[in-house]
């Protein structure tokens, strides 16, 4: 899944491209389509797809037209068409699931204007390409200190030079419109080149940049995930989870993209529950449900009053009180349903020691101090048991 920046040294040390989060040289697979249909042969009479995908930076994908019959493979650096001059990417899916990619994402294959492949890049396109890769990282300091300088409301995030290093591409987030004209100026009179800029969201901001998430894998906008739809809070009260702003916010300060991923199993779950909002009524008094159990079918609730007290229901039973007062009876007590309530959740469960361990707990036990040989010979000297020799009674003259 690594490129040579990402290979070991000759001395097995790792190399790395430094990008922290993302590939430098936009050759670690980001985004990209397994082609299975790589190995298998087109029908006789049949012509190739003649459209190509093209990665840029940062998972920047486009789709050009193969006018040229050129023999590209994944992986190859090719020179494309741009508004102004050339740009370099590499090819990173062919054949007939271009096809289908360009069909995902409405993209017609008869436009009036179409984007061409120029040539397979040389030598000499790699070195401009690479050198002017080079110069992101510093120029990106001095435009935000620019920025700052400015007093302007906005951040620059990312800086993606075009592949012939006429043209550079500013993105920048911002909460309100931001008037930049002055600070375009003193761009192109400081950097020598042409600007660009362009408004990227939090979302798409943290997908170009890349990282590790709380669940300590690769941020999933910035991997696989291409359809960054709309996150709200209902998402976390229908999963039950605290709206604690710290946990539920990812990277780009935004609610988790990974809240919406079960939310369809939790709303399938509920429909099987009765309302949380409907009171339960019975003789006793009114009750209302406290908390619900959506993978244990429990809830419990509450009389008007005695909110110290809770009663757990299982969902045939609030179901049967439901039902009795929708025909204007009354239950007579949460306490006579509650009494056989889940039984089996206070037995206790029997585990197996399929790990050939001892017990969990074995290295809690202190260590016992070992004696050294000459203090063992010390101490069993000690020990024996001592033996007196009588003394012979001397004569008295």
């Amino acid at each position: 899944m690594g490129c040579t920046s990402c290979s070991t040294s000759k001395n097995g040390q790792p190399r790395g491209c430094k990008n922290n989060g993302t590939c430098g040289t936009d050759s670690c697979n980001k985004l990209t389509v397994f082609d299975w249909l790589s190995n298998m042969a087109l029908p006789g009479g049949e012509k190739p797809f003649d459209w190509v995908e093209v990665r840029f930076k940062n998972g920047r994908k486009q789709y050009y037209k193969n006018t040229g019959n050129l023999p590209l493979s994944i992986g190859d650096i090719v020179a494309t068409e741009a508004n102004s001059g050339h740009d370099i990417g590499m090819v990173t899916l062919t054949g007939e699931l271009v096809r289908v990619q360009m069909r995902r994402k409405t993209i017609s294959e008869n436009p009036e204007v179409v984007q061409k492949i120029y040539r397979k890049a040389n030598q000499n396109d790699i070195d401009v390409w690479t050198a002017s890769r080079d110069k992101e990282e510093t120029i990106k300091v001095k435009a935000r200190q620019y920025a700052i300088d400015l007093r302007l409301q906005m951040k620059i995030s990312d800086i993606e030079f075009q592949g012939d290093g006429s043209k550079a591409t500013f993105y920048y987030t911002a909460d309100s419109r931001v008037d930049f004209r002055e600070l375009i100026k003193l761009y192109a009179r400081e950097f020598r080149i042409r600007i660009e800029m362009k408004q990227v969201g939090l979302r798409q901001e943290a997908a170009r940049l890349g990282g590790i998430g709380s669940c300590g894998r690769e941020l999933c906008c910035s991997t696989w995930l291409t359809d960054l739809r709309s996150v709200s809070t209902s998402a976390a009260r229908y999963q039950q989870l605290s709206l604690n702003p710290l946990k539920l916010a990812g990277q780009c300060g935004k609610l988790k993209c990974c809240l919406n991923f079960e939310l369809d199993a939790y709303l399938e779950a509920l429909k099987s529950f009765p309302k949380a909002t409907t009171k339960l009524k019975t003789n006793k008094g009114t009750a209302v449900c406290q908390k619900t159990d959506i993978f244990k079918g429990l809830m419990w609730y509450a009389y008007e009053g005695d909110w110290m007290n809770w009663f757990t229901l299982t969902i045939e039973q609030a179901k049967a009180i439901v039902s009795l007062n929708k025909e204007g009876k009354l239950a007579s007590s949460l306490e006579d349903y509650s009494s056989d309530s889940v039984p089996e959740s206070n037995t206790k469960k029997s585990f197996e020691n399929v790990v050939g361990q001892d017990s969990l707990t074995r290295f809690d036990k202190p260590k016992k101090r070992r004696r050294n040989r000459k203090s063992k010979q010390r101490n069993s000297k000690r020990n024996q048991p001592k033996t007196f020799q009588k003394k012979s009674p001397q004569n008295n003259v």
